[in-house]
């Protein structure tokens, strides 16, 4: 290894030599209030209901939920997005908007119980309430119709802010949607009610667990509206930047793992703090290798983590929100 002239032989394992050394060092960590926890209620059940694909994860009663969001807002996470499972769907997606629907009444119980302690997230989508499992209402001829799907997510967005949501979490990939949303909130005097837009989000093979976590009903695919693995980061950039210049405060992109250059890139790029979800399959894949004992589960996960920090993320969406505070306090 040459040295500077006039300078000694650098020696950068000098700086891993001791954890104390590589504590000292570290200019990328983790901490408890960037994490937030997804969360899924479920309409119609007496008990907490696992989710075979997804160990450690249920779908909730509202008093059981309850419970786990205190849980979490004791160990320290910066936020709660939740998730509604109804019993019954329609094409309209009519439980979205009901003030009575599943969504909206955790939300409620979340404000209730947590109040301003952590932020509430709502995900703002049609997928989990509609009887054909699109993010949107369907045209005569089957394929969504984008903009009356934004009709209905403008009611959504009031019924969420009315049940106590602080960030509505826009996740349906149509064009407009933040700025229908944002419209209909500063309408209705809600000019404090904020919005995460999901952009940019991928049609990936990562979000499988999840199906299972809402129930879904979906047939084929959402290749129409959510943006394609294949394409570069210009197109990726543009659709972060419409959401910003139609009033997004946060960003996300999702899934995370995959996607750690356009993560970069959107965080580089964007002038609102940037999140990344940590998506049902990276997390599914983690638990099975490691109950295989093919991997260092909790190296695992805190390694993960602290790689999304590095690529930009200002905060993090991960199923193991609760489990990894505890990690990163060893």
């Amino acid at each position: 290894m040459d040295a500077l002239p006039g300078f000694p032989v650098s020696r950068p394992r000098r700086l891993r030599s001791t954890p104390a050394l590589r504590r000292l060092v570290r200019d990328v960590s983790v901490r408890p209030s960037d994490l937030v926890l997804p969360m899924f209620v479920r309409e119609g059940i007496g008990a907490p209901s696992p989710i075979a694909s997804m160990p450690g994860v249920f779908q909730h009663t509202v008093d059981s939920l309850r419970k786990a969001a205190h849980e979490a807002v004791d160990a320290g996470v910066g936020g709660l997005m939740l998730f509604g499972v109804p019993a019954t769907r329609d094409a309209q997606g009519s439980g979205a908007d009901d003030p009575d629907g599943i969504l909206n009444v955790g939300l409620r119980a979340l404000r209730d119980e947590v109040g301003d302690a952590t932020v509430i997230m709502a995900d703002l989508c049609l997928d989990e309430f509609t009887d054909h499992g699109h993010c949107g209402v369907l045209a005569a001829d089957g394929s969504v119709d984008n903009d009356a799907t934004l009709v209905r997510y403008a009611s959504m967005a009031l019924a969420q802010a009315d049940a106590g949501a602080h960030l509505l979490g826009t996740s349906g990939m149509m064009d407009g949607q933040v700025a229908a949303v944002r419209a209909a909130l500063d309408g209705a005097g809600r000019l404090d009610t904020g919005i995460l837009g999901y952009a940019p989000k991928y049609a990936s093979a990562f979000y499988g667990p999840f199906r299972e976590a809402v129930d879904s009903t979906l047939t084929g695919d959402r290749k129409s509206y959510q943006q394609d693995f294949a394409r570069s980061s210009a197109e990726a950039l543009a659709e972060a930047a419409a959401d910003v210049a139609e009033g997004a405060d946060i960003v996300m992109v999702k899934p995370a793992l995959p996607y750690l250059d356009i993560l970069r890139e959107v965080a580089d790029a964007m002038p609102v703090p940037v999140a990344a979800y940590q998506v049902s399959g990276e997390y599914a894949m983690v638990e099975a290798a490691a109950a295989n004992g093919w991997i260092d589960r909790d190296r695992v996960i805190v390694e993960t983590l602290t790689s999304l920090r590095r690529a930009g993320a200002s905060m993090i969406l991960t199923y193991w929100a609760v489990d990894a505070i505890a990690l990163l306090r060893d």
